[in-house]
């Protein structure tokens, strides 16, 4: 059974113009989504700020009979209601300033998972599906969950390639639950449920696949782990807009390059080129990057055995003045090695794209 609370939650974020923000702001400053229900009109116009169209639709009798059926068909289905204000949200997802106010939860999974996002295009190609096989190979035997949307192309890949390798994935749909989209991939969320994963999302049961819920389903997909991998994607692209989340987020985020004329990869060089995600080099450091590892060696990008890459002296003296933790500033780096900014760059260049140096905004360096 659910708490009063979260019928009168579904009410009020179902009354038009109650966005995720506005209902926060409303229950932060009444103490509950119940008592903001039982404002008068007057009370919630004067003393919350919210405008007239707002506060003549909170407490309409519609809006609880919607929620009482949508209550009863998550009770039905065996649909978890999860209420942020309430402290309910997975934790990295509730650190998010636009995290949802209500999240629908079919499935179960152990939060001591470490969560992974992996993201990309619709037309994967057999570039992107071999780096999803070589990686998940790599780190499945660690406590690891990975985080897709259930699309088809490199979201479809990274869930069965995870199930494949042992692991746990969960999927964040932009719909409720009435439905499931696209509709080939139904076996293949009854299979994420039926191995220790989880399906996520924050729309009702009233609420189709329209196509703007995709970007704002790609904000949860974001906001669920540490770290986003986007494998293929192109300019415009959806992915962008989950690596934009992550970056907002202040999540790492890591990009697969490709060669400049291949589409799918134009967005991942375009994140790399900007500095929005650090460009993966090989499998092997990416897992070590992500903590999945504590090999120091560096193998090849898709590796049937390892390799050790030796480096020049000159990239081994910059490495040597970068540190892990405190940030250099291009112009401290050139100081402290005594040459001109014009020889100092291509080396950060070189080992950025080695894995060994992360660029920050405004010209900071650190060492991997």
């Amino acid at each position: 059974m659910f708490s009063e609370e979260t019928l009168y939650s579904i009410a009020l974020r179902h009354c038009p113009l109650i966005g995720d923000k506005i209902f926060r702001r409303l229950v932060a400053e009444a103490g509950s989504a119940k008592e903001v229900w039982e404002l008068s009109k007057s009370g919630l116009s004067n003393v919350y700020r919210v405008g007239k169209r707002i506060s003549q639709e909170i407490g309409k009798p519609e809006h609880l009979v919607f929620a009482e059926k949508e209550v009863a068909f998550c009770e039905k289905n065996k649909i978890r209601i999860l209420l942020r204000h309430q402290g309910e949200l997975p934790p990295q997802l509730n650190e998010c300033e636009d995290a949802p106010a209500i999240l629908y939860q079919k499935g179960e999974w152990k939060t001591t998972l470490q969560t992974l996002s992996i993201v990309g295009t619709r037309n994967i190609t057999s570039y992107g599906k071999s780096f999803i096989n070589d990686f998940l190979n790599e780190i499945k035997d660690h406590r690891v969950i990975t985080v897709s949307g259930l699309a088809l192309g490199v979201d479809t890949e990274v869930h069965e390639v995870s199930l494949n390798n042992g692991l746990p994935t969960i999927a964040v749909l932009a719909h409720g639950f009435h439905t499931l989209y696209p509709s080939k991939n139904r076996r293949l969320a009854e299979k994420i449920l039926d191995n220790g994963g989880a399906l996520f999302t924050e729309f009702n049961s009233s609420q189709k696949p329209d196509r703007e819920n995709f970007i704002q389903r790609n904000r949860i997909i974001a906001g669920l782990s540490a770290a986003t991998i986007v494998v293929e994607t192109a300019f415009g692209g959806g992915s962008m807009s989950t690596a934009t989340f992550a970056n907002n987020y202040n999540r790492e985020v890591f990009a697969l390059p490709g060669r400049i004329t291949d589409k799918f990869s134009q967005g991942c060089n375009q994140l790399i080129v900007q500095n929005k995600a650090a460009a993966i080099s090989t499998v092997t450091l990416l897992a070590d990057q992500l903590g999945f590892s504590k090999s120091a060696t560096v193998g090849v990008l898709f590796p049937s055995s390892e390799v050790q890459i030796m480096l020049p002296e000159n990239q081994k003296q910059l490495l040597a003045v970068l540190d892990r933790q405190a940030a250099l500033s291009l112009d401290e780096i050139c100081l402290k090695l005594d040459l001109p900014t014009y020889r100092v760059l291509p080396v950060l260049l070189q080992l950025e794209l080695l894995g060994y140096v992360k660029a920050l905004s405004g010209r900071q360096y650190l060492a991997l």
